[in-house]
């Protein structure tokens, strides 16, 4: 007989910050951007063991105490753009520096009214940018993924430095964490996805079981069961550098033609 999870409070380390999806008929696609004739993906992936070929640092970013996943998400991204090109870590980014960017977009420090809206964010991302570890990044364009496209969701990660996703957490995936098993779907209320309890990560790669998130300072396996009945929304980004190289995945012309349009 499987086990029932049981409802369980969140913990002071494990604080949620992302706001409902929002949606917007504009963004951008990834596939119809994509090239047609792509590499296949490889049966497992890890941008930091397989790319960087050691372990890249997981800070928590002030998410144990703020609720400022959405933000915290983007600092561990941004550590793996530059390392894909400046081939090393940057170890600088600070927790200082995210919760001023938290602030800066307008996420309250108030405990009950914490959170960031997910595509409002990466739109600051991409024109305004933010200060991290002394710099100005920012990013080129982002693109919409569809969760229940597996094959998609894998090409993004592994061709595209990762993913950005927000997920509804069902109760029972913090005694999941805790007792180091994969997020996972289970039997009864506490297995169902809960849209009051969203969280955004980025995953760095994936397994056969499922994507590998990095949350509360460490790496998180989930399920891909899990992963498409959680996930209400995804991203794949396109860094700045990603205009000059053509091994890229994205048909960047196709895309330059995109954002003209938009505006």
């Amino acid at each position: 007989m499987e086990k029932m999870f049981k409802v369980v409070k969140n913990h002071p380390f494990m604080k949620l910050g992302k706001n409902p999806a929002v949606r917007d008929t504009r963004n951008i696609k990834l596939a119809a951007v994509l090239r047609r004739a792509l590499p296949p993906v490889p049966e497992q992936w890890d941008f930091d063991l397989d790319f960087a070929k050691g372990p890249i640092p997981t800070p928590v970013f002030a998410n144990d105490w703020l609720g400022d996943c959405v933000i915290a998400g983007r600092a561990h991204m941004t550590l793996r753009f530059e390392y894909f090109e400046q081939s090393k870590t940057i170890l600088k980014i600070t927790d200082n520096e995210v919760v001023k960017e938290y602030q800066r977009e307008g996420g309250s420090m108030v405990e009950g009214e914490q959170g960031l809206n997910m595509l409002t964010s990466l739109k600051s991302w991409r024109k305004d940018g933010w200060k991290a570890a002394r710099r100005k990044y920012k990013i080129h364009a982002f693109v919409e993924l569809d969760p229940s496209n597996i094959q998609e969701v894998k090409v993004a990660i592994h061709q595209l430095t990762g993913t950005y996703i927000g997920l509804s957490l069902p109760n029972c995936f913090q005694e999941q964490m805790e007792r180091g098993l994969a997020w996972d779907l289970v039997p009864g209320p506490a297995g169902k996805p809960n849209p009051k309890q969203g969280h955004c990560v980025y995953v760095c790669g994936y397994t056969a079981i499922g994507p590998v998130c990095i949350t509360w300072g460490k790496k998180q396996q989930m399920t891909w069961k899990f992963f498409t009945a959680c996930c209400d929304e995804a991203y794949a980004i396109v860094d700045e550098r990603d205009r000059f190289v053509k091994k890229s995945p994205v048909d960047l012309v196709a895309l330059e033609s995109i954002l003209q349009q938009l505006g």
